[in-house]
């Protein structure tokens, strides 16, 4: 038991987190999940949101029926808490509902409106692949450089704008990293994309479920002109996602997407296309997954965002102190426990000398504690953070094209929750110092073209808890 200073317990807004699942010395365990940055439990409220709808889900935008009035309805209300939630306004801005982030991310890159004057997108080098790789492919685009720790380095963004400021449309951010819980400060950086004439887009898939999102009146300079996120990070976990983007941006163009819904008339010879946000909806949509986005946004709310803020900080710095006295475990990005106000409750780290591989497995199937090892779809902040050197990555490219992964590099990222708790820490401290120590009874096979460690006859029976 924490002798840490007690906090409020959200645990008994889920369900499910007393679920006992198997370990490897054959008892069951009460699993403890840290990899929240991945994918979050379902609220109580989002289940009971769900299965009341439910009883009166039906087709929407169309359907002269009552149950289809009613979801049309709640569709669109929906969408209206989603606005609310980020600071929108309804006037400037719409909501287009997608299946999750990196969907928003790649119809705002096809949609942005480019000019042959404005054609350059900056980056930066510690994005999520989908914050970067959709606007490769639709612009030249640039990356930010990094601090040695991993922060964007603001020096080299303003040399970046002061160059390349009459070329460029777009700025697109993280909120804060995945990797490594830095928020971003993207209102400044907002102000100054504004200040040569570009917009800002941020991605606050990590960042939303943790922080207030606030994307201004246009006339701010510190606006937020488009922001994405994704409902299965916010304790919604049914399918969806949001772009919330300027309205002007969304009324004009064609839709990357079309088919039914897009339309107003369609001819043999032509094309009408429907207003915002319905030309870029095609297809029926997720109408169940915008009901629990919207019930979770409500219960977010209810708590209140800096409640949250403040929960996550204080299990932070507990890790963080735990971890500081542990002289065998590398903490990457910023490890100063009096900084947990300046960031998420992200923390990766590596133990000297054993593969983040071997030490995410025996966490898993020693310990029953769910954490996320690799590169977090992160490779190039990945690479900047381990100091790799140019001939060492390209080796690393090799061996992994040849099929070789068991060297990959990597780091074992622990993220929390709302409802993790100081209590959950010290059994991840107490099983780190265990790895440490050599205590673990499994013996661990790779595999060497996942790099996955596997324990010696470990057969699960997943059919004993879950089976379609």
């Amino acid at each position: 038991m924490s002798d840490y200073p007690p906090h409020k317990n959200y645990c008994t807004l889920f369900g499910g987190l007393d679920t006992e699942l198997p370990i490897l010395n054959g008892t069951r365990q009460r699993y403890v999940n840290f990899d929240n940055a991945a994918s979050t439990p379902a609220l109580n409220i989002v289940r009971e949101a769900v299965n009341d709808f439910l009883n009166y889900y039906s087709s929407v935008h169309r359907g002269t029926g009552y149950k289809s009035q009613l979801s049309t309805h709640v569709y669109e209300q929906a969408r209206e808490i989603v606005l609310s939630f980020v600071g929108a306004n309804p006037a400037q801005h719409i909501c287009i509902f997608g299946k999750n982030t990196t969907e928003a991310v790649n119809k705002l890159a096809r949609r942005f409106p480019f000019t042959e004057q404005r054609n350059i997108v900056l980056t930066s080098s510690l994005e999520h692949h989908s914050n970067d790789l959709p606007w490769r492919a639709a612009a030249q685009t640039l990356h930010i450089a990094l601090t040695p720790e991993g922060r964007i380095d603001e020096t080299d963004f303003d040399a970046k704008l002061a160059q390349y400021g009459e070329r460029l449309a777009v700025v697109a951010i993280s909120g804060a990293s995945n990797v490594t819980g830095f928020i971003t400060p993207v209102h400044r950086l907002a102000e100054k994309a504004h200040a040569v004439g570009a917009q800002i887009a941020v991605d606050t898939a990590q960042f939303a479920p943790h922080r207030k999102v606030e994307m201004r009146s246009l006339d701010d300079p510190g606006h937020l002109d488009y922001v994405v996120l994704s409902a299965h990070k916010m304790y919604a976990p049914l399918g969806t996602g949001a772009l919330i983007g300027r309205r002007d941006t969304f009324e004009r163009g064609d839709p990357d997407m079309v088919g039914g819904g897009t339309v107003e008339i369609v001819t043999l010879e032509d094309v009408s296309w429907a207003g915002p946000p319905d030309r870029d909806e095609a297809g029926s949509p997720n109408v169940v997954g915008a009901v629990a986005m919207a019930a979770a946004i409500r219960q977010l709310e209810e708590i209140g965002m800096d409640a949250v803020a403040q929960h996550e900080a204080e299990l932070t710095r507990y890790l963080l102190e735990r971890l500081g006295k542990m002289t065998e475990i590398d903490v990457y990005g910023d490890t100063l426990p009096e900084s947990v106000d300046q960031r998420l409750g992200v923390i990766p780290i590596n133990i000297k000398g054993i593969s983040h591989f071997l030490v995410a497995s025996i966490l898993g199937h020693e310990f029953g504690i769910g954490v996320r090892n690799g590169c977090f779809c992160a490779h190039p902040y990945l690479l900047h953070l381990l100091g790799l050197s140019h001939n060492e990555a390209n080796g690393v490219r090799e061996r992994m094209q040849a099929g070789d992964r068991s060297d990959m590099p990597g780091l074992v990222r622990i993220s929390f929750g709302l409802y993790n708790t100081t209590d959950e820490i010290d059994d991840l401290v107490n099983a780190l110092d265990k790895i440490i120590c050599g205590e673990y009874s499994g013996k661990y096979d790779q595999d060497k073209s996942s790099g996955e460690f596997h324990p010696q006859g470990w057969q699960p029976n997943f059919k004993n808890y879950f089976a379609l």
